[in-house]
């Protein structure tokens, strides 16, 4: 989307609808402190007005031939009166806006990534515009809401000062009051336009920005960090990222350029309003037409409507570009599920029979080639399947289905002949236990990094540690400066303000306060407990559960695996065919197709086959080269 594209999109009534969805959230988050505000605006915008009269009637009444000393008490009293309340008002709005920025900002971000959440698919998550989008959103949700009260608050206050002060050049020269409005309309239009591009700008900036937050994550990240050190890398990425950043500033600059131009003309042209308005009142007052009083109150009406007026253009195109960019979290928040819900959606019972692929077609995309190509599987309750093939055959891509990440284009992923798209998919998923290749290190405790698998049961002790044990990680755990307790991270800090001043035991508090890092088959044994977690699911998914360990761990590993998928549903993607040797069923995937079926000692005599010689390939790179020996003996 160009940046024309993104005005034309948020023109019209996108922005009070944004200026309406922001005022929701300032009174969901914080009624109270809006009401105040909005009295204060009330305050401020009648105050101003109301001082000038008063000092108009002072000034004529210094001016008449008697001057009255009561008759001046009234009105210095009303001054000062104001004043006070003018400078309670700017207190009371500083503090009364501080609270409702905060709430507001909790709400804000409260709601994006609860409409976040609510995708239960991955594929929205590999769009780069909605990356985009969604990072406008996070800093739009920050500051854009306020911003839009803000507005909505200065634009009444503006508009009764204006008021007022209109009515009081109305009184005293209708053309100098119709001048001073013409003056605003070219102001009007110069800063909606800039407003526009400002918003184009960013939308425009947002992937190169992106890409900015990239290469600095590249540079400061402990897992990129080895790579960036050994092959020189700091300089690149460095350079990279000043690009992009040059490159934004460049366009920036361009445009706070044309910025500049048009607030120099603007100025002028107020300039000009007000020395042709002093000009008159003075020679008016010459003349005797108008008062000492109606001189004072003309000029401070005539400064106090050109003040006004500044003000609320600027407040208005502030706020309109603060609603072009607060689209894109309106957006976000109004996202639609990646994956469609049933009409009708139906519970989902334990899994008794079979889990089907029944003729799935999928690709990521529509310009993407098929990753399976009309696929059929069954899966029986209880019996292990292995699922192997080459790289990019679409084994992860059949794990994903499974676990319904994605929607099949065609065909259907069927759970005792009911279509997964017909139930709850958090149902799905809350059968489901999973090992993934890909697994994460939380940079959390030990116990915690354990007890996602199965978030409601994180503070049971004992679930953790079966788990671990399970996994053949309890005792890694244990041998850890505080156990469980450990924070396995080198980024944060655990427990400094819930345990400042305690004296702990064995050393806690230090590993509390560095952190431990475990290396990576001590990771993949943690994750693998994560998802031992979820104990006696229906269906048990291993994504190359042993991919970083050695060779003991990893047959210790299986051995495990093997006892605990016993009489289970198991499925196990493993490029290691040794590992999946013993299961119930294997399947060899090629081109998106199951290729080949059978158990170990089947595929493995058929002559020809895929298994067989990727068993062999793999078998032969353990067996000893005879040459070295024949040599020796020669």
């Amino acid at each position: 989307m160009s940046a024309e594209d993104l005005g034309t999109e948020q023109s019209g009534l996108s922005v009070p609808r944004a200026v309406k969805a922001a005022y929701a959230l300032a009174w969901r988050a914080s009624p109270g402190m809006l009401v105040l505000q909005a009295a204060m605006a009330v305050i401020g915008g009648v105050a101003p007005v109301a001082t000038a009269w008063l000092t108009k009637a002072a000034l004529d009444e210094l001016a008449a031939p008697d001057p009255r000393t009561q008759a001046l008490v009234w009105p210095a009293a009303g001054i000062g009166a104001l004043g006070i309340a003018m400078a309670a008002t700017s207190a009371v709005t500083a503090y009364a806006q501080g609270r409702a920025r905060r709430a507001i900002g909790l709400h804000a971000q409260d709601r994006l990534f609860a409409a976040v959440n609510r995708l239960s698919g991955l594929a929205r998550l590999e769009e780069p515009r909605f990356h985009d989008r969604l990072r406008l959103a996070q800093q739009s949700a920050e500051h854009a809401p306020d911003q839009l009260v803000q507005m909505g608050l200065s634009t009444l206050r503006g508009v009764l000062g204006i008021a007022g002060f209109l009515g009081t050049l109305l009184a005293i020269s209708p053309v100098m009051a119709g001048a001073a409005l013409l003056a605003a309309a070219p102001a009007m239009i110069a800063h909606l336009t800039l407003s526009r591009r400002r918003a184009g700008l960013v939308w425009r900036t947002s992937p190169g920005m992106r890409r900015k937050l990239f290469y600095q994550m590249l540079l400061t990240d402990l897992q990129a960090a080895k790579e960036v050190r050994l092959f020189g890398l700091g300089d690149f990425l460095h350079g990279r990222m000043l690009t992009e950043l040059r490159a934004a500033n460049t366009a920036e600059d361009r445009l706070e350029r044309g910025v500049v131009r048009v607030q120099v003309a603007l100025a002028a042209l107020g300039a000009l309003l007000s020395a042709g308005g002093l000009l008159w009142a003075v020679r008016a007052a010459a003349a005797g037409t108008i008062s000492i009083g109606d001189v004072s109150v003309f000029i401070a009406s005539l400064a106090g409507l050109q003040s006004g007026l500044g003000v609320l253009v600027q407040g208005i195109a502030l706020g309109h570009q603060s609603a072009l960019v607060f689209h894109h979290y309106l957006a976000v928040v109004g996202v639609r599920d990646d994956l469609a819900g049933a009409p009708r959606p139906g519970e989902l019972a334990p899994l008794a029979h079979a889990i089907e692929l029944r003729d799935v077609w999928f690709r990521y995309g529509e310009d993407s080639p098929w990753v399976l190509r009309g696929l059929n599987l069954t899966i029986p309750h209880g019996t292990s399947l292995a699922v192997v093939g080459l790289n990019g055959a679409g084994k992860s891509t059949l794990v994903k289905l499974l676990c319904r990440f994605y929607d099949p284009q065609r065909g259907a992923v069927l759970w005792d002949g009911v279509d997964v798209r017909d139930v709850p998919v958090a149902q799905l998923r809350e059968r489901i236990g999973a090992v993934f290749q890909d697994y994460m290190d939380y940079d959390l405790t030990a116990a915690e990094n354990i007890g996602l698998g199965d978030v409601e049961a994180i503070d049971d002790v004992d679930r953790v540690r079966a788990a671990a044990r399970r996994a053949g990680v309890h005792e890694t755990v244990e041998g850890l400066p505080a156990g469980y307790r450990t924070m396995l991270s080198r980024l944060f800090h655990a427990g400094d303000e819930e345990h400042a001043g305690e004296d702990d035991k064995d050393g806690e508090q230090a590993a509390r306060t560095s952190g431990v890092h475990l290396s990576g088959g001590q990771w993949q044994r943690l994750a693998l407990a994560r998802g031992l977690m979820r104990q006696g699911r229906d269906l048990m998914i291993l994504d190359e559960p042993s991919s970083g360990l050695d060779a003991v761990a990893e047959r210790a590993v299986h051995d495990r695996l093997r006892e605990l998928r016993a009489g289970s549903t198991s499925v196990l993607v493993s490029h290691r065919l040794n590992a999946v040797r013993r299961a119930d069923r294997i399947v060899v995937v090629q081109d998106g197709r199951i290729l080949e079926s059978g158990d170990h000692a089947s595929l493995t005599a058929a002559p020809g086959g895929v298994y067989a010689r990727l068993f062999h390939t793999q078998a032969e790179g353990y067996r000893e080269d005879p040459a070295p020996a024949t040599a020796a003996a020669g």
